[in-house]
């Protein structure tokens, strides 16, 4: 079957119903496929694009749904541990030294050096040192005596009822001397918490 090209030829836009019914057929797809891409473009595209965000947003929304709800279901596991962590932490903040206290803090330390046999060259306060919620108290502390009595100075400082740090440890030994002719140069530091403003 050959296709006549002749009946395209003498077409007349204002007697569209006297064209032969291939070029209305071929009339009416375009202007479908036209149409079709108008109505895509003005009505639906904007469509799509709302609901991709909105889809992105459900996710979203289903995983804070999901937290919440893990939260929610394990809400009195999670006042337990804060009562427990709010105790620790007061517990702790016990452990500082206050205003008054800290002089005999001092006191303390003089009293563990000199029961682990060591003579104190040394013993100052430094400068305090503030931090974000709390304030660092250093004190320079040089001793001499023996290796071992170092070790038995800091397990008693250890054991302390305030709270006390050791830093910045440095051992000279003097070669003439003997095993108690070694000096302790250190930094203990305490700690006092500042409340917050």
């Amino acid at each position: 079957m050959s296709f006549d090209m002749s009946q395209f030829d003498n077409l007349d836009l204002n007697n569209i119903g006297q064209w032969p019914r291939i070029a209305k057929t071929m009339l009416a797809v375009v202007l479908v496929a036209f149409v079709s891409y108008f109505v895509y473009y003005l009505l639906v595209s904007d469509k799509i694009v709302e609901l991709d965000r909105i889809v992105a947003e459900e996710s979203k929304l289903k995983t804070d749904y999901q937290a919440k709800y893990y939260v929610a279901a394990n809400l009195e596991l999670f006042r337990e541990q804060m009562e427990e962590a709010e105790e620790m932490f007061s517990k702790q903040i016990k452990r500082l030294p206050e205003s008054h206290e800290t002089p005999g803090l001092l006191d303390d330390i003089t009293y563990v050096g000199t029961t682990s046999r060591l003579d104190f060259l040394k013993l100052n306060w430094q400068a305090e040192i503030q931090k974000e919620f709390y304030l660092e108290l250093p004190i320079e502390v040089i001793v001499n005596g023996a290796y071992h009595d170092f070790g038995e100075f800091v397990s008693k400082i250890s054991g302390l009822p305030r709270i006390v740090t050791l830093h910045d440890f440095v051992i000279v030994g003097d070669l003439s001397g003997g095993e108690n002719s070694l000096t302790l140069k250190l930094q203990a530091k305490t700690y006092k918490y500042r409340e917050a403003k």
